[in-house]
């Protein structure tokens, strides 16, 4: 398993950033490759993605830990891939998102294809951090 650690600022508050967390009908703003999202009950999301050209489909579980601080998902259809989104408040107006992704890479390969190796987590990690930028550039559009 490999493990991806990233964060970014965010100018607005952390119970903001919470609810655009939560929303699942905007993954597709921030979350490249997803062509949809809708919630599944409290606890579950579905995904249609766009995956290197092919259609695919991913379920997840959701649930939450920390008062408004901590979000664990784990994927339970398509690609094996768990993480957490913890929102540390800086200050009344300015948040703090750490993302934490594990994943196998042969998994990965062999669901949605690309590059091997190291330039497979070079790719996950600008993936990843191109996301976490349009959450910010969303979360603070809404501010």
């Amino acid at each position: 398993m490999s493990t991806l650690e990233e964060q970014i600022d965010i100018n607005a508050p952390a119970r903001q950033a919470w609810e655009c967390l939560h929303s699942v009908k905007s993954y597709p703003e921030f979350v490249d490759g997803v062509r949809a999202a809708r919630q599944e009950g409290t606890s579950r999301a579905h995904l249609d993605l766009d995956a290197g050209g092919k259609a695919r489909v991913v379920d997840a579980e959701i649930s939450d830990r920390g008062r408004d601080q901590l979000m664990m998902w784990r994927t339970t259809k398509g690609a094996e891939l768990e993480g957490t989104f913890t929102l540390l408040p800086i200050d009344e107006q300015h948040t703090r998102l750490q993302a934490r992704l594990t994943y196998d890479p042969a998994k990965v390969n062999e669901s949605f294809g690309g590059p091997k190796g190291f330039a497979q987590s070079d790719a996950i990690a600008g993936m990843v951090r191109h996301d976490l930028e349009q959450f910010k550039a969303l979360v603070e559009r809404e501010a």
